[in-house]
């Protein structure tokens, strides 16, 4: 297995609740799919460098995990999906 790190933005405007469900369905989707989490690291909500969708701050979280190019596919596919976030990156460790 690769390892990789992604990060996401979401809504700010999202309740606490709605927000911690969400980051765990996230990183759901890498165990769920042969993928192992290295490290979830939640910075919280930041002010955003401009606005996305006319927010003006995003809650970040790092991910750290290992897993297969399918796990990566899977992933991408459910941020797409969910209006929620905001911004994604995903990226191969070396």
């Amino acid at each position: 297995m690769r390892k990789y790190e992604t990060m996401f933005i979401l809504n700010s405007d999202l309740e606490e609740e709605a927000t911690e469900s969400l980051v765990e369905k996230l990183t759901g989707v890498i165990a769920d799919n042969d993928g192992e989490l290295v490290d979830v690291d939640e910075w919280g909500t930041k002010e955003l460098a401009y606005e996305i969708n006319d927010q003006k701050a995003g809650y970040y979280t790092v991910v750290n995990f290992e897993g297969t190019p399918a796990t990566v596919n899977e992933l991408k596919r459910n941020y797409k999906i969910n209006d929620n976030v905001m911004r994604y990156i995903v990226l191969r460790d070396e």
